[in-house]
């Protein structure tokens, strides 16, 4: 009776660690079902998902940045409207922007300084010295530029265009006026002239003048100007031993030298 009782009592102790072995069991299966059936979901809304190998998230963000580089240099923005399609930049924002980073390596292109706007309405022809002057530029540029701002912005550039355009040609309407002066500076560009022109002076003209050089300085160049090099620095020693200014010097080995065919020794 003793070893029965304790035989039921063992089995009885067992019984509750495997109910819960096969409770867990069915719900791991449970699990498994759930995310078996999300994977088909999800496998059917993108087909390629299960095909397309997965990256490093290393590339990915190469992806990310070089996507937005291109976005930028595009004009677009990422997630506004119309983003698909670039702005198309008018002649006169491209010639806006090449003065704007004209002498300035620093610069962006979205502003422009006074120096740059006064050369602008200078090589563009806004400025002709009767209707337009260097100071209708100046005061123009202070007018429309905000007043914490050393710089005026493209939307600004146009006002101030406006403002001359009106004055510069008084006989005209005021978006006629506008028109004109648009197209003297559409697809401009900063002129760059006479920057490596050498100035001519007769004090220069002098310095450089090889045949009016005396002393030490003569022995460094021949007669035509060109340099000796080393030889015009520094005291060659000769030792083939011959005088200075010998004027048959080589005379001697060509004698000694001379083939002896045909003559009797």
């Amino acid at each position: 009776m003793g070893t029965a009782g304790s035989t039921k009592r063992k089995q009885k102790s067992a019984n509750p660690s495997t109910a819960q072995k096969e409770t867990n069991s069915s719900t791991s299966m449970a699990d498994h079902k759930v995310n078996s059936d999300d994977f088909k979901v999800q496998t059917a809304k993108h087909p390629n998902m299960a095909s397309a190998p997965l990256r490093p998230h290393s590339e990915q963000s190469k992806d990310r940045l070089s996507k937005r580089l291109s976005t930028e240099s595009n004009g677009t923005s990422e997630g506004g409207a119309g983003s698909s399609t670039p702005v198309e930049v008018t002649a006169l924002e491209e010639s806006f922007r090449r003065f704007a980073i004209h002498g300035d390596t620093r610069a962006t292109g979205k502003d422009m300084h006074g120096k740059n706007w006064s050369k602008l309405c200078k090589d563009c022809g806004v400025i002709d010295g009767k209707n337009i002057t260097l100071t209708d530029v100046d005061i123009v540029f202070s007018k429309v530029k905000k007043k914490s701002c050393r710089t005026i912005t493209y939307d600004e550039f146009k006002v101030a265009l406006g403002e001359l355009a009106r004055k510069k040609y008084k006989e005209k309407p005021g978006e006629e006026a506008e028109a004109e002066v648009f197209q003297l500076i559409e697809g401009k560009a900063p002129v760059i002239a006479g920057v490596t022109r050498a100035v001519a002076s007769p004090t220069v003209s002098r310095l450089t003048d090889p045949t009016k050089f005396t002393g030490s300085h003569k022995e460094r160049f021949d007669n035509t100007g060109r340099g000796k090099g080393k030889a015009g620095r520094v005291d060659m020693v000769d030792t083939s031993g011959y005088v200075s200014g010998y004027k048959h010097r080589g005379s001697y080995e060509k004698k000694v030298n001379k083939p002896t065919d045909g003559k009797p020794m």
